[in-house]
């Protein structure tokens, strides 16, 4: 006998969607395929240009680019530093010959003009620094630098080797590789976690579908809103880890009431009236998390915001519609394994190591407390600042232009200032040789050149060289000293500008607003867990907790990236700033995740209180049942996230061991230690929350309140296929609260 309909109520509205689709599998299925298509095809028509940075409004770097740009010629286009280098001395008649080879063969090249010869040689005149500029889309600039790689190959065949000092020289960058990584590591954990290739097959699927669409969605918001070129990694990253991973907790949910006797049909809609429930609140917070980003107020980051947060909305869509069509299809091959498994009463570790933590939760605290503090005690030394390209691979055009101009020259040549000048009046005029006379005096700074006054002489602007590299904390101090000399000297409007000093404001504006950020999801993220589990403490120790992880994925950065330590492990040449949006970021998605792993295990927990009415056992229980599925989907998202610590790009690189380490840390000393051992502690106060504020408040539930579970027997493994389109007559169901055979 086979269920044809279930009494869902019509508040019930993720439950509805999930059985829908899963009655209509194969409709569904098809649906999402075409949906996929379309946005493939649709996402690549409207795609637009990323954004290789964003106006800063309100700061002096931004200040200086208004000025120059409404007093000198708008040139369209990026200028590319060049290191001349012959060993034989660029004086030399055949250095001069290839050189004006290399000039003629640069400039016959599309898109590319201004290709200076060595405007400056060494001492030694083997070295000498040239510029060039290369205009068009980002990806015809793309296309241009290729071909003036090949140029410069031609170059050193006859003698002078070029080298171009650009990030957009730098080798390897964006690819495929850890994407396959991940997905392949994934695959391995899902086959340990299932032993089943079909019940593996599920997340991988609607995980791969759901990238393949967010993926092309963050090309429109590139149409629409600033986007940083890394959007596409970062939202490939989360879509895979949580994609993978809501539908591993609702397949796990599923199978589980599978081998407690549920019919199929009556599995789906227990696993989304629980895991499914809280697969949609998770997300959201998520979403929240990552679309917090906006308060930076920064027009660079919405596109990263929106982008990342498409990817687990997606992620979300394909868990409550297409997981439940693809276990339809899958039938009774699903379940096998965990019909026999459920019918087992043997004590397993996680029970065991529960009570373990419980009899000794105020060691247990203290040690998990102290170790997380421990890790995270590097953040009170964390530098935010732009990586420069002495941060690049060795061997990478980049990197040899970087290190020859900085042998020859000093470090600073590779990251010069602009003082622009606002010269309305004769008087203004004056002041300005004055102004470049102060410089040349400036502590840190190696050279000045003369000042430049465009046609109508209202302004000017005097380009110096700092005598440290951009990214050194010195040449950050010069910047700062040189604004409060010019406010302080004579009465002269002037302002620091150039990428040097955009780099810098960045960071301080990062710095001043990452607070409000944090704070604001905090308070959100409060407010959301207190709707849902109807207490105070709950969502507190919550907030703290994540914290905690987070504070530790920051410390373990700095120990890392900035301090250089266990550098060679993961591909780390030397120490060097954290980037400005980093901590940022990885706050927005470390949150959110690390609230994923709280929600699915406090739901499981409140769960069982509900029912109970004991603390302890429900902690005990609680934790026991989801340890080996939030075990395998950490496994997963550090599987995911740490595939990229292998990529070229320091930025990717950075953000994916960071929060590989962090999702470590989560789910390990925070999930399965000071989880259970506060809740221990606090005992029935976690659930405690005033009743004028319990009244106040508007209820909202994870686990479904309609259809926890129904009576039946358990079944054999061939009664588990979905339900066919003929059916037979209804078979009544009867609600019996928290009754069923064979559940723990």
């Amino acid at each position: 006998m086979v269920v044809s309909k279930l009494d869902l109520h019509d508040e019930c509205m993720i439950e509805r969607l999930a059985l829908s689709s899963f009655r209509h599998r194969w409709r569904t299925l098809l649906a999402w395929i075409a949906l996929v298509a379309a946005v493939i095809v649709g996402g690549s028509a409207l795609a637009g240009d990323f954004a290789n940075g964003g106006r800063m409004k309100g700061t002096d770097s931004d200040a200086a680019y208004e000025l120059l740009g409404r007093s000198f010629p708008a040139e369209e286009g990026s200028t590319v530093s060049i290191a001349y280098s012959a060993k034989a001395g660029l004086q030399s008649a055949a250095a001069q010959e290839a050189i004006d080879t290399f000039i003629t063969a640069a400039e016959a090249i599309p898109r590319v003009d201004q290709v200076s010869p060595p405007a400056e040689l060494s001492a030694d005149e083997t070295v000498g620094v040239g510029s060039l500029r290369v205009t068009g889309t980002n990806e015809e600039q793309l296309e241009t630098v290729d071909k003036l790689r090949a140029v410069a190959k031609a170059s050193a065949s006859a003698g002078v080797e070029v080298d171009y000092a650009s990030y957009a020289f730098v080798e390897g960058g964006l690819n495929s590789t850890a994407e396959i990584v991940g997905v392949m590591a994934a695959v391995v954990i899902l086959l340990l976690a299932f032993g089943s290739i079909v019940a593996m097959g599920v997340p991988i699927i609607s995980a791969l579908m759901g990238v393949a669409a967010a993926a092309s969605l963050v090309g429109v918001w590139a149409a629409i809103v600033p986007t940083p070129e890394f959007t596409t990694q970062v939202a490939l990253m989360i879509g895979l880890g949580v994609g993978i991973d809501y539908a591993l907790f609702i397949i796990t949910r599923y199978r589980r009431a599978l081998a407690e006797g549920a019919t199929a049909e009556e599995a789906i809609v227990e696993a989304m009236g629980t895991a499914g429930r809280a697969v949609v609140f998770a997300g959201s917070i998520v979403m929240v998390s990552l679309l917090g980003m906006i308060l930076i107020g920064l027009e660079f980051l919405n596109g990263l915001a929106l982008g990342s947060a498409t990817a687990v909305l997606i992620a979300v869509l394909s868990a409550v519609t297409l997981v439940p069509a693809l276990l339809s299809i899958m039938g009774r091959k699903i379940g096998k394994r965990a019909v026999k498994a459920a019918h087992s009463t043997k004590e397993t570790m996680w029970h065991r190591w529960a009570r373990f933590v419980q009899r000794r939760a105020a060691v247990g605290a203290a040690i998990g407390t102290v170790v997380l503090l421990a890790l995270a005690a590097p953040i009170m030394a964390m530098r935010l600042a732009s990586a420069d390209l002495g941060n690049t691979a060795k061997d990478g055009t980049a990197r040899i232009a970087y290190d020859r101009l900085a042998d020859a020259f000093g470090p600073g040549v590779n990251g010069p200032l602009i003082v622009a000048v606002d010269t309305p009046s004769e008087a203004a005029q004056t002041q300005v040789a004055a102004l470049e006379s102060a410089l040349t005096k400036t502590p840190g700074v190696a050279r000045v050149l003369p000042p430049q006054f465009n046609e109508a002489k209202t302004a000017a602007q005097i380009v110096l060289f700092p005598t440290t590299s951009p990214q050194s904390e010195e040449t950050s101090k010069l910047v700062h000293r040189i604004r409060d000399d010019i406010k302080q000297g004579p009465k002269i409007t002037a302002h620091v500008g150039g990428q040097t000093a955009s780099d810098i404001d960045f960071a301080d504006l990062m710095g001043a607003r990452l607070p409000l950020f944090i704070g604001s999801v905090l308070v959100a993220s409060f407010v959301l867990l207190m709707l849902v589990f109807r207490s105070i403490l709950v969502p507190l120790k919550a907030v703290l907790l994540n914290l905690l992880s987070i504070g530790t994925a920051y410390g373990l950065l700095v120990m890392v990236f900035q301090w250089g330590w266990f550098g060679s492990v993961f591909g780390v040449e030397q120490g060097a700033p954290i980037e400005p949006w980093a901590p940022m970021m990885l706050f927005a998605i470390v949150f959110g995740l690390s609230m994923d792993y709280e929600v699915f295990l406090l739901s499981s927990v409140h769960e069982r209180f509900r029912k109970t009415g004991n603390n302890s056992e429900a902690v005990v229980e609680g934790l026991a049942s989801t340890a080996r599925v939030i075990t395998a989907a950490a496994a997963i998202m550090i599987a995911v996230f740490g595939a990229f610590v292998a990529n070229d790009l320091r930025s990717i690189k950075l953000i994916g061991f960071g929060l590989a380490a962090a999702v470590l840390v989560d789910a390990t000393l925070v999930r399965m230690l000071l989880v259970p051992a506060t809740m221990e502690l606090l005992g029935a106060k976690n659930w405690w929350m005033p009743r004028w504020l319990d009244r106040i408040l508007p209820k909202l539930h994870i686990e479904s309140t309609a259809e926890g579970a129904f009576e039946r027997q358990p079944k054999s493994v061939d009664s588990l296929a979905p339900t066919p389109k003929t059916v037979d007559e209804p078979t009544v169901l009867t609600p019996v609260g928290a009754s069923r055979a064979g559940r723990s």
